[in-house]
């Protein structure tokens, strides 16, 4: 059995850092071109079979972990609804997948805020973890709600929610890289990724937004 979970950890291992290393090129890359869209594609598979693996390996003798698979999930609905966000670049409704997937993300996000209240009094640090990610859980789906209320109110929104899911997703890749490959396990190291990753995405939502002021003036 533990030979079987190392296997499926190192291919967990290359499929995250396939994920890893096309976000990189995604993000260098000018936003629109061939190279952004194949490099998003490389890091979608990448991402989402690593997010995959990661479910059953959290659950295994000796390596349960209960944060991990929640984070795995995260990181599938981040992946699949940033994906589907482009969709939207026509759509004037929202489609029930869609729902499904915001809802079920909903319900998990809240289990980690419940876990994260629940912890603070035992172990500090896993509920400040839990606290922090379903926190982020919870902010995304209560968007992505508004969002499909009416998916056309601007020009734009579908693009924001892209670049809004791409980036978490992108943001999880380099917290497992830190935290699990580099093995930098410190508080800081699980948030500090997520901080800079929120204001570059507040960065960018602002100039899309710009633009698509600019192109009405």
């Amino acid at each position: 059995m533990e030979k079987t979970i190392e296997i499926l950890i190192y291919v967990h291992i290359f499929f995250g850092g396939i994920g890893l290393a096309a976000g990189i090129g995604s993000v260098i890359a000018k936003k629109g071109s061939t190279l952004h869209k194949n490099m998003g594609k490389f890091f979608s598979v990448g991402m989402i079979a690593s997010s995959l693996l990661s479910l059953p390996i959290s659950r295994m003798p000796n390596h349960e972990n209960l944060f991990l698979f929640l984070i795995g999930l995260f990181t599938i609905y981040m992946v699949l609804s940033g994906n589907r966000a482009l969709k939207y670049r026509t759509k004037t409704k929202a489609e029930m997948i869609d729902r499904i997937i915001s809802g079920s993300m909903f319900v998990f996000s809240f289990l980690m805020v419940a876990l994260g209240s629940y912890h603070l009094g035992t172990d500090l640090y896993q509920g400040i973890l839990y606290l922090v990610f379903g926190g982020f859980g919870l902010f995304f789906t209560i968007i992505d709600f508004r969002f499909y209320g009416n998916p056309g109110k601007t020009r734009s929104a579908y693009l924001v929610s892209h670049i809004r899911k791409m980036v978490g997703a992108f943001i999880a890749s380099v917290t497992a890289f830190l935290v699990a490959g580099l093995g930098l396990v410190h508080l800081l190291f699980w948030i500090l990724p997520s901080v800079i990753g929120t204001v570059y995405i507040v960065f960018w939502r602002r100039k899309v937004q710009g633009k698509t002021v600019a192109g009405r003036a």
